[in-house]
């Protein structure tokens, strides 16, 4: 890194084993960046192209790198049951506007072991209407888990959609004590 913050445009990136599956874990200088959930060869393959394309940079696969050390540390210990919250430097340039505004809401106002719905979240940000856009801000969340879509649910008590898979939604509400674990 120099003083003129060039490595800031520099995007590492590593993958981790969760209880959800395969996770892979992106940083620039800025903080962490992306989270993608089923992260196959192919799931990987498209997300580092867009990372790149994004970044107009190759992203290195760093597993040792400082940007990803804590975060790597952090996830193992949410999947440990041993974290509640993650404290991580968070790169919000993948995402911009409206859905930004509910996702930093999301994060900052939605605990662990807590739920909220599409339309009071909206509420929250000002746009009472706004249920439906809410749920396609958590579509496009470049960091779920550490910003926590899967904790925003239907207002009929509905699961709602999620980006990794309904599956792995349960898994992550049951992890926080929200839903019960599977029997199987």
């Amino acid at each position: 890194m120099n003083s003129h913050g060039q490595d800031e445009q520099r995007v590492v990136w590593a993958d981790v084993d969760s209880a959800i599956g395969p996770l892979l874990l992106a940083a620039t200088g800025e903080g962490l960046v992306s989270v993608v959930f089923h992260a196959t060869d192919e799931v990987r393959a498209k997300a580092l192209e867009r990372l790149g394309a994004r970044f107009a940079t190759e992203p290195v696969e760093a597993p040792d790198s400082p940007l990803l050390a804590e975060a790597i540390r952090q996830f193992a210990a949410y999947f440990a049951g041993e974290r509640r919250d993650f404290e991580l430097p968070l790169d919000w340039s993948l995402i911009s506007g409206f859905n930004r505004q509910v996702l930093r809401e999301l994060a900052s106002g939605v605990p662990y072991g807590a739920v909220v719905g599409y339309g009071d979240l909206a509420r929250r940000v000002g746009q009472p209407g706004a249920a439906q856009a809410v749920g396609t801000a958590m579509g496009a969340n470049p960091l779920p888990v550490v910003v926590p879509c899967h904790r925003v649910v239907e207002r009929d008590g509905g699961i709602g959609g999620f980006g990794g898979g309904v599956e792995t939604k349960r898994r992550l509400l049951a992890l926080e004590g929200v839903l019960p674990e599977p029997l199987f």
